[in-house]
C-alpha cells in the first residue's frame, strides 16, 4: 500500500490531449529482491500492480479505489467518501502530518536509459527525497498530466507529505526515497503505449466482493454518555 501511495496524486483538470493509454514499468529496489512495479494509465483511470497476490485499480472521475486480491479470486471497493472517513481516522488518531514538499535543483545531471535527467531533492518530516526528472522524454508532459488526474484526493489525504506529481516539475525517470531506515530506489525501466482494455480497469466477473465496515459510521461515531448517577 506504501509503495502504491508514493506512485500516485491527486486529482487536477485532465488536459484534452491527455488521452492516451499508457504502460509504466520500474524497478523498484530497496525492500529485499529487486521488484517490479507496473502501472497502467488509460484516461483519468489507474492500475498499479505492485505485488502478485494484490491490485490497484483508481476511478479517478469516482473517486473509487479497488483493491484485488488476485489469489483469492475476491475484492474491495471503497468510495471517494469511505476513502475520506479513513484520512479523517488517521488525522485525528495519528496526528497531522503534513508539510508542503519543497523542491530544489541541485544542478547534478545523470543519462537515465539514454535521457539527461536533472535532480530535484526534497526533504519533508517524513521522508528524504531525489528525483531525476528528464525533460526530453517522449510524452513527458502528457504522462504528468494524466498522472496528476488519476487519484482523489482522498488517497493523497492518506499520504500526507510523500510524493505529489503535482509537485514534480516533470516526469520523474528515477526516484530515491529514505523514509526512517528504509530506502527505496525507483526507476522506470520502459514506457509502453499501446492501448488499454477497459477490462483491465474493473474486477474481473469471477471475483467476489468482499464487504468492509461502514467507514462512514466509524469516522462519525461519537463516545457513549457516562451512565446517570442517579437511582
Amino acid at each position: 500500500m506504501k509503495v502504491n501511495l508514493l506512485a500516485l496524486a491527486s486529482v487536477v483538470a485532465l488536459a484534452s490531449s491527455a488521452h492516451a493509454d499508457f504502460t509504466i514499468i520500474q524497478k523498484v529496489e530497496g525492500m529485499g529482491s529487486a521488484t517490479e512495479i507496473v502501472m497502467k494509465v488509460k484516461g483519468d483511470k489507474i492500475r498499479v500492480e505492485a505485488t502478485p497476490d494484490a491490485t490497484t485499480i483508481v476511478q479517478g472521475k469516482s473517486g473509487e479505489v479497488i483493491t484485488l486480491l488476485n489469489a483469492k479470486k475476491k475484492f474491495i471497493r471503497m468510495s471517494a467518501d469511505a476513502l475520506k472517513a479513513v484520512a479523517e481516522l488517521a488525522t485525528k488518531y495519528g496526528g497531522d502530518t503534513a508539510e508542503k514538499m519543497k523542491l530544489t535543483s541541485t544542478g547534478k545531471k545523470m543519462t537515465i536509459n539514454g535521457y539527461e535527467a536533472e535532480e530535484f531533492v526534497a526533504e519533508t518530516k517524513l521522508f528524504k527525497a531525489s528525483y531525476w526528472i528528464a525533460p526530453g522524454f517522449p510524452d513527458s508532459d502528457v504522462i504528468m498530466k494524466q498522472l496528476q488526474a488519476v487519484v482523489p484526493t482522498a488517497l493523497n489525504d492518506l499520504a500526507k507529505g510523500l510524493m505529489d506529481y503535482r509537485d514534480l516539475p516533470g516526469f520523474p525517470l528515477r526516484t530515491h526515497v529514505k523514509t526512517g531506515d528504509q530506502e527505496i530506489t525507483s526507476t522506470v525501466v520502459t514506457v509502453k503505449r499501446d492501448a488499454l482494455s477497459d477490462a483491465e480497469f474493473v474486477p474481473p466477473k469471477d471475483f467476489q466482493e468482499m464487504k468492509m465496515p461502514n467507514m462512514l459510521d466509524v469516522s462519525t461515531e461519537k463516545t457513549a454518555p457516562a451512565p446517570s448517577a442517579k437511582p
